[in-house]
């Protein structure tokens, strides 16, 4: 299980991450076809267009085991037999379930056209509508939103729950439509002069009516990292926020003017004073919660004492290969979801797969 050389000296190069859960998308986004007039009332007039409906960051799902409450006798296409797929709806399917949920076809839906794919060239189109508001009670872990109802033989899912579960086209499509959303819900006005900004470029872009200013979704770019000492032991950390178990691989923003391996340098540093040598690219997927690019990598300590700073890091320390199998398999030690690129880069470190005796965190 050991990636060390015979030698003993130095780890051997490890293999990059292929199949990331979020970065599997077969999508053709044809990007020239955004900026054709009446694109998306062409699309939507079209019955073979297929329609993702989002409400806030999740969609509709099938093949989950879950009946929702019937509304409309949605035209479904996509919903693989064998597992969970994307509820894909015909336009007049999709308007039907927009007016179902209550939104205004006028203000509260944010369409965008996402693309063709698959050898028909079939083009996507996605309705986004807002979650239903609901006040924050109950501490931390009380839901910001209450679901619509879903119909029948679907449920409202997320990319936490179904990213590494649906087909390539269905991660890329959901996970496209989930970045969007959230940066056209975050930026509705100008960051030149304040005013109301209107979709443009099929969903692609907004434009300021006033001083003409145009805006784009912004993609943040964050490392995470693993990081292994001369003794071949990983390094986690928990946020202040997290439950006592939770815990996963040190991660950070990438500052103005800093290359990607002097930001995994410095993360770990500030985080947990450990000093880190050499690193190395190791793979790369969308995060849109809301809008970052998690760029993962493997490094070298070249210290091994822990100093948490106490406001992004309450704790960190290194495991072990035999103890984190134990403490995964007690459940003492919760690792991140199969979705996300940290317990990719824990699994490459461990050796393979780790199954949990608890349901990883969400």
């Amino acid at each position: 299980m050991s990636t060390r050389t015979a030698a003993g000296d130095r780890p051997a190069p490890r293999p990059p991450l292929a199949e990331l859960a979020l970065s599997r998308a077969t999508l053709d986004r044809d990007a020239e076809r955004r900026t054709h007039d009446g694109l998306l009332d062409g699309l939507l007039a079209d019955p073979a267009t297929r329609v993702l409906v989002l409400e806030g960051d999740r969609g509709l799902v099938t093949g989950l085991g879950a009946e929702g409450d019937a509304w409309s006798d949605a035209a479904v296409d996509g919903a693989a037999p064998e597992g969970p797929g994307l509820l894909l709806l015909d336009p007049a399917a999709a308007r039907a379930a927009v007016a179902a949920l209550g939104a205004d076809p006028l203000s509260g839906v944010t369409a965008a056209y996402l693309g063709v794919d698959g050898p028909d060239r079939a083009a996507y189109v996605l309705l986004a509508v807002p979650r239903i508001p609901v006040p924050l009670t109950g501490g931390p872990q009380a839901a910001p939103a209450e679901h619509h109802p879903a119909p029948a033989g679907s449920r409202w899912a997320g990319l936490r729950e179904v990213g590494p579960l649906v087909d390539a086209t269905g991660a890329g499509l959901l996970t496209a439509s989930v970045a969007l959303s959230n940066w056209h819900s975050t930026h509705p006005r100008c960051a030149r002069c304040g005013e109301p900004t209107v979709v443009a470029t099929a969903g692609w872009s907004r434009k300021c009516p006033v001083c003409g200013a145009e805006h784009y979704p912004r993609t943040d770019p964050a490392v995470i990292m693993a990081i292994e000492d001369d003794d071949g032991r990983i390094l986690l950390g928990r946020q202040q926020v997290w439950p006592p178990k939770r815990y996963s691989t040190l991660a950070g923003f990438v500052e103005p003017g800093e290359s990607l391996e002097a930001a995994v340098r410095r993360e770990v540093l500030e985080e947990a004073g450990v000093r880190v040598g050499e690193v190395s690219y190791q793979g790369s997927q969308p995060w849109p919660f809301p809008s970052s690019l998690m760029l993962g990598f493997s490094g070298r300590a070249t210290s091994t004492e822990v100093t948490v700073d106490g406001e992004e890091l309450a704790h960190a320390r290194w495991w072990s290969r035999e103890e984190l199998a134990a403490d995964v398999a007690s459940g003492e030690l919760l690792l991140p979801p199969a979705v996300s690129i940290a317990r990719r880069l824990v699994e490459q470190w461990f050796g393979g797969p780790l199954d949990e005796a608890v349901e990883a965190w969400r």
